[in-house]
């Protein structure tokens, strides 16, 4: 008996603009099953960096029949039109393996504009759907007819923007719509047996040349409390780096951060709660400063904090703040 149904990876944007030279971040997250009562997530055991991302699975089909699904890993949705106001930090370098092995996996991309998909229009423009950068796509734009160019601006797709060479004032059109890809597989979960899902990636790690937390006045602005609530930024922490920052210098405090997001809300979605989960977070040079919202947890190591559950459905994602001090 054939069962299907759809298997995905649920991702969001978080963004973390406090002060100049900051990257936003894009936060990916865990595996998620829809419409089904018969597999339960047995485990997950997760190790979050600032430079990688590793997830294991162990899945169990407790039906009496296989099930043939379609899995899912769709990617953060590429926003051109932040892309254009700022910079965007995009998980990246996705791999796979299924039992240990390599799976290959299909691209679907698709253009979407406020729930909209644009894909068939922008193909027949010719304009990339995923421009490797906003240049790309504008001179495409420009190259239409005067008639599709009112229409990319009347859908939304596109903004007119006057910009000066040195000759006069000119206009070319600036993107606005946002990228939306899924890697996706087909795969059997056996009846009555477990198997494994495992991936890595480079997290879409934010970043901000000094950490907002360095300044006592940005701390007390709705952005800094806002900032502070979201990595459970307590008295020690703040006391740590106003110990270790260098207030006298005229560089600034010389606090540069680090932001990785990752989607743990997910977990709660399958048919029973997770049932051992285990989470590890490097903070990478044991002097840097680390927060996130866990309670229970653990240092392993000089760089590594540990958090495990049982039986566990998680209510909120992880938000992880690194701070590193300057020598």
């Amino acid at each position: 008996m054939r069962r299907s149904m759809i298997l995905t990876a649920s991702v969001a944007i978080a963004t973390a603009a406090l002060a100049n030279d900051t990257t936003a971040s894009s936060a990916a997250g865990g595996l998620v099953l829809e419409r089904t009562d018969d597999i339960d997530m047995v485990s997950e055991d997760l190790f979050v960096s600032a430079d990688e991302v590793r997830v294991r699975y162990v899945f169990r089909n407790v039906s009496a029949s296989n099930i043939d699904t379609i899995v899912a890993f769709p990617m953060p949705g590429r926003d051109l039109g932040a892309e254009y106001e700022g910079d965007v930090a995009y998980p990246s370098e996705f791999a796979t393996r299924v039992g240990g092995k390599p799976i290959k996996a299909q691209l679907e991309r698709k253009a979407m504009l406020k729930g909209k998909d644009y894909t068939e229009l922008l193909g027949k423009l010719r304009v990339p759907l995923a421009p490797a950068g906003i240049a790309e796509a504008t001179r495409v734009m420009d190259g239409v007819t005067r008639a599709e160019k009112q229409h990319l601006i009347s859908t939304g797709l596109a903004i007119e923007e006057e910009y000066d060479e040195g000759k006069g004032m000119k206009k070319h059109l600036v993107p606005m719509w946002t990228v939306r890809e899924r890697w996706w597989w087909n795969q059997r979960f056996p009846a009555g047996r477990a198997i494994t899902i495992a991936h890595r990636y480079v997290p879409g790690a934010g970043a901000s040349v000094e950490s907002p937390i360095a300044f006592r006045k940005l701390r007390r602005t709705d952005d800094g409390k806002a900032m502070i609530a979201k990595y459970c930024v307590d008295t020690a922490f703040i006391r740590a780096v106003d110990r270790l920052s260098r207030t006298g210098s005229d560089e600034g405090p010389r606090m540069p951060d680090k932001r990785v997001d990752y989607v743990l809300t997910t977990g709660a979605n399958w048919r029973s709660p997770i049932g051992s989960f285990r989470l590890v977070v490097d903070k990478g040079r044991p002097e840097n400063l680390v927060s996130f919202c866990e309670e229970g947890v653990k240092k392993i190591s000089p760089t590594q904090f540990e958090v495990r559950r049982r039986d566990w459905r998680p209510d909120r994602d992880l938000h992880v703040l690194i701070i590193e001090p300057q020598q």
